[in-house]
């Protein structure tokens, strides 16, 4: 899949969800709430799962994004925890697979099955949203504003829409849908775990804006746009009835953290495996709240079980265990996997945006008299593209240098391919 969801929008949605919804909770004495201590007793936690969905004809979907809204209504204080796609767990009849497969195997249901038995914690409602919204809800919403950390730059021609371009300088800056979905797209070296940190920093700004005196000429454009974007087991009404809620929510500050961990690696497969005692930790700290004794007892038992799953042959990463914190600590990788690659091992897509008669032909071979595997040659969508660029990991940058034409190479894209943009300043 190579579409990146962005569900941080909704979370906005879910705070009007989880609101209304603790209406019709009891107490929250039961499962949710009592997995922390006395000082939780007259809280109302409410939990919904965010699922962010691709999905296609013929395909049920898949879930590339999942995040958990908690909610403590009595301190009108919001939470927001990160599930990484990686996360190894059990998914019912299915063995201990990566979390975003629960959805392919079983839609939300699965899904949320599988978040409760990592959490230790019942999951009151859900929320999905479709990728294909998330561009007009941010229209709707007028655009947000965002400061870019770095430089992006992607390109990727085999993108299912036709064709992915990510070009973000950095610095504050206005983003509409279009240039939104790029910023929370983006992909580099820090993996999924990078890339998580950006969605919950758009998640903040997206709260921002929705408690901005802005916002009120366009909350009628706003809910028509959600009413068809997203599907939940809520009401519209109950979505937005406690609406006034968010500038508290905001005042009181939004916790955004992920499940904490290390990253693993089995027959050149990448897992996250979840510190189940830390994650239950973390879920209390980030509400003010406190484990009870029997939840603590019960999260090292559920983990000491869980260690005892792991195959034999799995590399954990001890050295590169994360708190939860984001976005900082992006999560380190093997030896193997950040060395450069041999050329004979990357393959390359030429892509001719020239206009130069025969320039494709000839990088291509250029390119195989180095060693590199050519998987394809193109005409691109236009002729006045002005550099040549060569767009490849950043494990195999240096594996580039040395062309015998003017290049800039750049960094993007899965770790084995590369693609090379021929512009007008090609000479042979």
């Amino acid at each position: 899949m190579k579409w990146i969801l962005a569900i941080m929008l909704v979370l906005v949605l879910a705070y009007f969800g989880v609101m209304a919804a603790s209406r019709h909770s009891t107490d929250n004495s039961g499962e949710s709430a009592g997995i922390f201590g006395e000082q939780a007793q007259n809280d109302k936690i409410t939990h919904v799962l965010l699922l962010g969905v691709d999905r296609r004809d013929g395909d049920v979907g898949r879930s590339d994004t999942m995040m958990v809204a908690a909610l403590d209504e009595g301190k009108d204080k919001a939470a927001l925890l990160s599930v990484p796609r990686d996360t190894r767990v059990q998914i019912e009849a299915n063995d201990y697979e990566k979390i975003n497969h629960a959805y392919a195997y079983g839609g939300h249901k699965l899904s949320q099955e599988a978040v409760e038995k990592l959490l230790g914690t019942t999951i009151d409602h859900y929320i999905i949203i479709d990728t294909k919204a998330f561009e007009r809800i941010i229209d709707a919403l007028d655009g947000v504003d965002i400061n870019v950390e770095k430089r992006m730059y992607y390109e990727d021609p085999w993108d299912d829409d036709g064709g992915l371009v990510i070009d973000l300088y950095p610095g504050e800056q206005h983003m509409d849908g279009k240039r939104a979905i790029q910023y929370v797209r983006y992909r580099d070296g820090e993996g999924d775990i990078g890339r998580i940190g950006r969605q919950q920093k758009f998640m903040k700004a997206v709260l921002a804006k929705m408690i901005s005196p802005s916002m009120l000429p366009r909350l009628p454009k706003l809910v028509e746009e959600v009413k068809s974007a997203i599907e939940t087991d809520m009401s519209l009404a109950e979505l937005i009835e406690f609406a006034g809620k968010l500038k508290h929510v905001h005042d009181n500050g939004l916790s955004a953290q992920m499940v904490p961990g290390q990253p693993a690696y089995i027959k050149d497969v990448s897992y996250w495996i979840p510190d189940i005692t830390d994650l239950r930790e973390l879920m209390a700290e980030q509400l003010g709240l406190e484990l009870s004794d029997a939840a603590k007892e019960r999260a090292q038992a559920d983990e000491d079980a869980y260690m005892k799953t792991l195959p034999d042959g799995m590399q954990l990463l001890a050295q590169s265990k994360s708190s939860g914190k984001l976005p900082e600590e992006a999560a380190k990788k093997p030896e193997e996997e950040t060395k450069p690659m041999k050329p004979e091992e990357i393959s390359v897509m030429v892509i001719n945006d020239s206009g130069i008669n025969g320039a494709a032909a000839e990088v291509a071979q250029i390119l195989q008299r180095k060693g590199f595997i050519i998987s394809g040659v193109e005409t691109g969508k236009t002729s006045s593209r002005t550099q040549t660029t060569i767009i490849t990991s950043t494990r195999n940058t240096d594996v580039f240098y040395g062309m015998p034409f003017t290049c800039v190479i750049m960094d993007g894209g899965s770790s084995n391919q590369a693609v090379v943009h021929i512009g007008l300043d090609y000479r042979k």
